[in-house]
C-alpha cells in the first residue's frame, strides 16, 4: 500500500484526494495546508472542471499545517504538490531529497531554470517526478492522438485549439499575481501548448499576439506554432470571458481525408468527420484526465511497464515554449525555439 500525501488542499488538492482515494493500492495518509480552517471549507471550492465537490472525511488522514513536519512524521511514498506555481520548485525538491516520489501540478515551475533544478533533484534521488499535464490523459484528446498517429486519414493540415474561460475565482488572489502564477499563459494556455508538443514535437518557432485587461494583465493569447512540414497549428487561451460564458476547451484538426472536432460544451463532445461517409462520435475511454494521470503516476512508481506518455523534460520544454510565446507577444516578433 502506497502512502500518499497532498500539499495544498484547495481546488486541485481536493481533486487529487478524490482521485487517489479511489485508486487501488493507495492510501491518502496525510494532507498539509497552511489554512487552520481548511477542514471547515473543504468541499466548497469549485474550479472550471467538475469532480472535486463533496464532503471530505478528515478522519481518513492526518492533517498538518507544516510541510517539514509532515515529511518527518508521515512516512510517505508519494506526494501530490497542488500549491501555487511559485512554490512548486522548493516543495518538489525538498520532497525528492526526502526520498519521496513527487507528482507536481502543472505548470512545472515559473521558468526553465527552476524546472532544471527539479529534474536534477529527481535524478539525484532516483525517485519519480511527474508533472500534471492532464490533457495528455483526457479521453477525447487521447483518442485524437490515437487517430492522428494511425495515419488512417493522412497528414494533419491544420490544427486549432481553444481554451476559454473567466479568471479563476479560487485560490485567493495568487492567480492574478503573475509573479506567483506566471499569468494566464503559463497557468491555462500551457495545457494546449503542451498537448501540441505531445502531438507534433517541439515547434521551430512561435509567433504570438496578446491582449490585456485594464490592469495590464494578459487575458488573451493567440499563438502560431511553426513546423517543418508547414502545417498550420494555432492555439488561443483566454481569461477574458465572462462568468456567464463558463468554460470551453475545444479543437478542430483537419487531416487530408477527415476532420476531428471536439468541444466540451457539446454533446457529443468529439466527432470524426470523414471525407467519405457520415460524421460519428468515436468511442473514448471512461474517466477524466485527472484520475487517469494519477493512475499512470502510481503505475510508474510501482515499476509497471508503461509507455512514456509524459516526461519531466517534456514538462520543462512546455514551460520553455510558453516563455517564447510571452517574448513573442511582447516584441511582436517570431521567436525561435532552441
Amino acid at each position: 500500500m502506497l502512502k500518499a500525501g497532498i500539499v495544498g488542499f484547495g481546488f486541485m488538492g481536493q481533486m487529487h484526494y478524490r482521485c487517489l482515494r479511489n485508486l487501488e493500492g493507495v492510501q491518502v495518509a496525510a494532507v498539509c495546508d497552511s489554512n487552520p480552517d481548511i477542514d471547515k471549507i473543504a468541499g466548497s471550492v469549485k474550479g472550471n472542471i467538475e469532480g472535486n465537490q463533496g464532503a471530505v472525511d478528515f478522519s481518513e488522514f492526518e492533517l498538518f499545517q507544516d510541510f517539514d513536519t509532515m515529511l518527518e512524521k508521515a512516512d510517505l511514498d508519494i506526494i501530490s504538490i497542488t500549491l501555487p506555481t511559485y512554490l512548486h520548485k522548493a516543495f518538489t525538491v525538498k520532497a525528492l531529497e526526502h526520498g519521496i516520489n513527487v507528482f507536481c501540478e502543472k505548470p512545472m515551475a515559473l521558468d526553465v531554470d527552476e524546472c532544471s533544478e527539479m529534474i536534477s533533484a529527481a535524478r539525484k534521488s532516483g525517485k519519480e517526478l511527474m508533472v500534471g499535464h492532464c490533457i495528455r490523459f483526457w479521453p477525447e484528446y487521447v483518442k485524437a492522438k490515437e487517430i492522428i498517429d494511425s495515419g488512417k486519414y493522412g497528414k494533419v493540415i491544420s490544427a486549432v485549439f481553444q481554451r476559454l474561460g473567466s479568471p479563476p475565482n479560487w485560490g485567493d488572489s495568487w492567480f492574478k499575481n503573475e509573479k506567483q502564477s506566471g499569468g494566464m499563459a503559463l497557468d491555462l494556455h500551457i495545457h494546449d501548448t503542451d498537448y501540441i508538443q505531445y502531438l507534433f514535437g517541439l515547434p521551430k518557432s512561435v509567433l504570438s499576439s496578446s491582449a490585456a485587461n485594464s490592469n495590464g494583465l494578459m487575458t488573451y493569447i493567440s499563438t502560431r506554432y511553426e513546423y517543418e512540414d508547414g502545417k498550420l497549428v494555432i492555439a488561443d487561451g483566454s481569461w477574458a470571458m465572462t462568468a456567464s460564458f463558463g468554460f470551453q476547451m475545444s479543437f478542430n484538426i483537419a487531416m487530408e481525408t477527415a476532420v476531428l472536432v471536439f468541444d466540451c460544451t457539446r454533446d457529443p463532445a468529439l466527432r470524426l468527420c470523414p471525407a467519405d461517409g457520415e460524421a460519428y462520435s468515436p468511442e473514448v475511454a471512461e474517466g477524466d484526465g485527472y484520475s487517469r494521470e494519477l493512475k499512470y503516476f502510481i503505475d510508474k512508481v510501482n515499476g509497471k511497464p508503461t509507455e512514456d506518455i509524459i516526461t519531466d523534460e517534456q514538462s520543462a520544454r512546455s514551460v520553455q515554449i510558453i516563455k517564447a510565446e510571452l517574448e513573442s507577444a511582447k516584441t511582436a516578433n517570431k521567436v525561435i525555439i532552441k
